[in-house]
């Protein structure tokens, strides 16, 4: 399964409420666990020959900026998921064969992720962790609209999190 990620660590490159680097996830962890959990999630792919994504790390100031103009809620969130895959274009039969499939764009702000880290006492690797398989899931069609979906889903992101040697 061919993976191609685009990380755009807008959060580190611009020093946003003063990150240390000592905490940046290297791009090759990154891609290492979107392979996996790609590799793990692959009934719930639709069929390609390879996939694209996006990850893009930024702060609490642009992310409230999204998530007022696409979920009318005007406050910070962790991780929001735009997901290509709910669209109507590009249209499947249109970019062939040998065209890799466009799932989205998972956007996190390392901001609230670093404070549920300390107030749940993990890492902050951990919770990025966290979020990025969360977003991967909503990118495939999961969503938490009860609670017997949300215990699904956060039961899903566990077993992610576990496969590449993570665990809360």
């Amino acid at each position: 399964m061919e993976i191609e990620l685009s990380v755009q660590d807008k959060y580190w490159s611009d020093a946003v409420s003063g990150g240390s680097q000592a905490e940046e996830i290297a791009a090759e962890v990154w891609e290492k666990w979107f392979e996996t959990w790609l590799e793990r999630l692959e009934e719930d792919l639709p069929e390609a020959c390879g996939y694209e994504l996006t990850i893009r790390l930024s702060g609490d100031r642009e992310i409230q900026a999204l998530n007022a103009q696409y979920r009318h809620q005007d406050k910070p969130t962790d991780v929001l998921s735009f997901a290509a895959t709910e669209a109507e274009y590009p249209v499947r039969e249109l970019l062939g064969e040998e065209m890799p499939l466009y799932l989205g764009d998972i956007m996190i702000s390392v901001d609230t992720a670093r404070r549920q880290a300390q107030s749940q006492g993990h890492p902050l690797q951990m919770e990025l962790a966290w979020l990025a398989a969360h977003g991967l899931l909503h990118l495939l069609g999961w969503d938490h609209p009860d609670e017997e979906s949300l215990t699904r889903m956060l039961n899903e992101q566990e077993t992610l999190l576990q496969a590449v040697g993570l665990a809360l």
